[in-house]
C-alpha cells in the first residue's frame, strides 16, 4: 500500500478552457501539473515567437496568472495589454516579462518556474515541449494548412493535425508527472489547436495513453466554427482516439443543462452550436458520462463553471485516490 499523499492531478490544454478549470481546481488540496501548448503563433504571442525567436507566452502566461495568488493589481498589470500606436500595440505585459525572463535566464522553462516564483504559483506549470512547434492540418480535401491560427478560417473540415518539426522532445519533468498522478484532465478547449497539439508531442501522449491514472475528458460546451462544426460530444472522443491510435479516456463530463436561447442566437452568429451528447455512442466507447449543469455566462461568453467543474473533479478524484491507495 502507498502513503497516502496529498492527490496529484495533471491537466493538459491551452487557450481560454485551461485557465478557468485551474482557478476552480486551485482552491482544492491537491497537487496541480499544468501542461500547456506552445504552437500559438498568433497575436502577441505569434510576434514574441518570431521576432524574439522563443516559444509563445500566451497560453502559459493564462495558466501563471490563474494558478497564482497575488494581489488583484500585480494580476491586472501581468494581464495588461498595450494600446499604443507603435510596436508595443497589441502586446500583453506578462508575455513580454516571460520573454525577458527567457533572455535572461537562456531557457523557457527556467522562466516560467521564476515567473511561478514571483507570482506565488499554487501548482507546476510545465510547457508541452521547451521549443516552439507549428501546427499542421491536413484537410478532408489532402490540402496542409500550417500555423495554429490559420487552420480555424481554411474554411475546410479537418481530416488530422501534426506537428513540425519531427524531433520534439517533451520535458522530464512532464512525462514524470504524467506518470505519478492520480487523475489526468484533458481539455476544456479546442479540440485540434489546443488539446491535441499537447498529445501529439512524441512520447507525452504515448505516456497519457499508458498511465494508470483516471483520465477525465471535459467536452466543450460548443462546436467551434473551423474545427468541429457539427461535432457530437463522441466526435470529439473519436478524434481524439484517431490521433493516439488508442481508446484510452475513463470518464467524459458534460453540461446537461440547455444553452439559453438568447446565448444560442448570439453564438449562432459564430457558426457555434451546442455540442450534441450522443450517449448511446459515448457507451459503446466504453465511457463513464458524467452529466452536470456546468455551464456560466462570462461577460457574454460561455464558459465552463470553475467551481462546479472543479467539485465533481475533486469528487472524481478522491474516489480514485482511495482506490489506487488501498489497492
Amino acid at each position: 500500500m502507498r502513503e497516502f499523499g496529498q492527490p496529484r492531478i495533471v491537466v493538459i490544454g491551452g487557450g481560454t478552457g485551461l485557465p478557468v478549470l485551474l482557478r476552480g481546481l486551485k482552491q482544492y488540496p491537491v497537487d496541480i501539473t499544468a501542461i500547456v501548448t506552445v504552437a500559438d503563433d498568433g497575436g502577441s504571442s505569434g510576434r514574441i515567437r518570431e521576432d524574439l525567436h522563443v516559444p509563445p507566452p500566451g497560453d502559459v502566461r493564462n495558466v501563471l496568472v490563474a494558478l497564482s495568488d497575488v494581489e488583484p493589481l500585480v494580476e491586472e498589470m501581468f494581464q495588461h495589454r498595450f494600446k499604443t500606436s507603435n510596436e508595443l500595440s497589441g502586446h500583453s505585459l506578462g508575455n513580454l516579462i516571460i520573454a525577458a525572463m527567457t533572455s535572461i535566464t537562456g531557457n523557457f522553462v527556467h522562466a516560467i518556474q521564476e515567473m511561478s516564483k514571483v507570482l506565488n504559483v499554487r501548482g507546476k506549470v510545465l510547457p508541452a515541449a521547451n521549443q516552439s512547434v507549428v501546427l499542421h492540418a491536413e484537410m478532408e480535401d489532402g490540402t496542409i494548412v500550417s500555423g495554429e491560427s490559420k487552420i480555424p478560417y481554411s474554411g475546410k473540415k479537418i481530416n488530422r493535425v501534426f506537428l513540425t518539426p519531427k524531433q520534439i522532445r517533451p520535458l522530464p519533468e512532464t512525462i514524470q508527472a504524467i506518470r505519478q498522478a492520480d487523475l489526468i484532465i484533458l481539455g476544456p478547449g479546442s479540440l485540434y489547436t489546443s488539446l491535441l497539439p499537447n498529445l501529439l508531442v512524441p512520447r507525452l501522449g504515448d505516456e497519457v495513453c499508458r498511465s494508470h491514472a483516471k483520465k477525465v475528458y471535459i467536452c466543450n460546451l460548443m462546436t467551434q466554427a473551423g474545427e468541429t462544426h457539427g461535432y457530437t460530444a463522441s466526435d470529439h472522443v473519436r478524434a481524439i482516439y484517431d490521433h493516439l491510435s488508442s481508446a484510452f479516456i475513463d470518464t467524459i463530463l458534460v453540461n446537461n443543462e440547455e444553452i439559453p436561447q438568447d446565448v444560442q442566437l448570439r453564438y449562432n452568429e459564430e457558426l457555434a452550436h451546442p455540442v450534441l451528447y450522443d450517449v448511446d455512442r459515448l457507451t459503446e466507447l466504453g465511457l463513464e458520462t458524467v452529466y452536470a449543469d456546468i455551464a456560466n455566462l462570462e461577460n457574454g461568453a460561455l464558459r465552463h463553471d470553475p467551481k462546479k467543474v472543479a467539485k465533481i473533479l475533486y469528487n472524481l478524484l478522491i474516489n480514485e485516490t482511495k482506490r489506487r491507495y488501498e489497492a
